[in-house]
């Protein structure tokens, strides 16, 4: 396809117009953005015609792919029919009450806990202030208002709005806008990397970084604990997977001391990790699921969350009227897009695929990258992966902040054809679930090759030997 693109005016409108998310305007503006003006398949494309394999599916999103033709038809018929109606006024449509069922059919019960109900937003963010909302009001219903205090973990992300950002454990997003609100606090990651003891084991970790959940509610005081609200892998703080024993530990103590568990699977759900949604895989029983992204593969904004039966229950049959919703809860447009993807999901075997095909691939390709002298500890989980940039592979030592390697491995990577993340000094991809063998083969030879720029830039400026 032709370039019709003038590069130089839009990035000119770019600057003199669009503020973008978690960006320094000033520094934007003096380098210009990357216009990127078409995709398909893995791939996207520049405004100068330049090809770059999306390692990150847009933003952990777009889960089928570029160009599905299937979901832009979805959109067009549901447009046509009734492009939107609110459901403020004791109204509904086809396609929200139909994927509501759908998604109620989708999440597995666990040990008698399901999920019938959906709370419909158009974020994770937004997903994440509902739930707020919701485990607040449930305990309020119960008789026991003073349930207030929501635990969260340091470095986990749940969202940008007030109570989204909030939950987050992100010091930079705290220090701007005078955050956490009360009543959120939070607990340290279960992160090895950081947080393990030398020699410990890391089954041993994971049931002691539990443990800081139960000496936070005991500091606290269980009767002012409303909730906890955890990632299944925090994705934005850079691909941690916790060690197996973590979640099991997690779900034994909100059980003991009878407060909330809020599973928010904004990325890990709907086969990023091998399963529909990802408290299967780890063995847990949530009361409330946050989703987003994938689940109309980030082709139109829809997010929302799974009630689980005993919150929905106290809700529906206690509450009498919610007073909270979104002008676009349940919209139909985006309702009608996200049947069509899980429809394809559903057809391609996506989840399947990822548990028992590309997702053990991934794993093996690209657990050689351990070997390159930068890396240590390179990992996935399903079709997320991670690994941290260090000085010295023997000591575990890492970069001193300021070379942010980072960002340097970042450039190289935008430079030859890969869009990779840096989180400080973790570089993290959450591919399509589409990819094919020779696509991974393709990804991680490109992954390699910018490491091993990364690398004879480091050992040039002498910050590597």
């Amino acid at each position: 396809m032709p370039n019709t693109v003038n590069t130089a005016e839009i990035q000119a409108l770019d600057s003199a117009h669009f503020l973008h998310p978690f960006t320094d305007f000033q520094d934007l503006n003096t380098r210009g953005a990357k216009v990127i003006t078409r995709a398909d398949g893995i791939y996207i494309w520049d405004s100068e015609g330049n090809r770059l394999l999306d390692a990150m599916s847009g933003l952990w999103c777009v889960s089928v792919g570029y160009g599905r033709k299937e979901l832009a038809d979805a959109a067009y018929q549901q447009m046509m029919a009734l492009p939107y109606y609110n459901s403020f006024f004791q109204t509904t449509n086809v396609p929200a009450a139909t994927l509501a069922a759908k998604l109620a059919s989708l999440a597995p019960k666990v040990d008698g806990r399901g999920f019938e109900h959906v709370f419909y937003s158009c974020s994770g963010s937004e997903s994440n202030d509902s739930n707020v909302r919701m485990v607040r009001r449930y305990w309020d219903l119960l008789g026991q208002p003073q349930r207030k205090v929501i635990i969260s973990r340091h470095n986990g992300y749940h969202g940008s709005t007030m109570a989204a950002a909030s939950l987050s454990g992100m010091s930079g997003m705290h220090a701007q806008g005078d955050l956490p609100i009360p009543n959120i606090t939070h607990i340290e990651q279960p992160y090895g990397v950081e947080n393990a003891l030398p020699g410990e084991s890391p089954e041993a970790f994971g049931l002691r970084a539990a443990g800081w959940l139960e000496a936070k509610i005991l500091e606290i005081g269980p009767e002012k604990v409303a909730a906890f609200i955890g990632e299944p892998v925090q994705g934005a703080g850079g691909v941690i997977i916790p060690p197996a024993t973590y979640w099991p530990e997690i779900q034994r103590i909100v059980d003991k001391y009878g407060i909330l568990l809020i599973s928010d699977e904004v990325i890990c759900a709907f086969g990023r990790l091998g399963h529909w949604f990802a408290y299967e895989k780890f063995g847990y029983k949530p009361d409330l699921v946050t989703f987003a992204k994938g689940v109309t593969s980030g082709y139109i904004p829809l997010g929302g969350v799974l009630v689980g039966d005993r919150v929905a229950k106290v809700l529906i049959e206690k509450g009498g009227e919610f007073n909270h919703g979104y002008t676009y809860s349940g919209h139909p447009v985006a309702c009608a897009v996200a049947l069509a993807n899980i429809a394809i999901m559903e057809r391609e075997n996506l989840v399947e695929k990822v548990r028992t095909d590309i997702g053990p691939y991934l794993a093996q390709k690209y657990g050689a990258l351990n070997d390159h002298p930068l890396v240590a500890h390179a990992e996935t989980c399903g079709f997320v992966a991670g690994l941290v940039l260090v000085k010295n592979k023997q000591t575990g030592e890492r970069f001193d902040e300021s070379l942010s390697v980072g960002m340097m491995c970042r450039r190289h990577c935008f430079a030859n054809g890969l869009v990779m993340r840096a989180v400080g000094d973790r570089m993290i991809i959450a591919p399509p679930l589409v990819m094919t063998h020779a696509q991974i083969d393709e990804m991680v030879a490109l992954i390699l090759l910018c490491l091993d720029l990364t690398w004879q830039e480091l050992k040039v400026a002498g910050h590597v030997q």
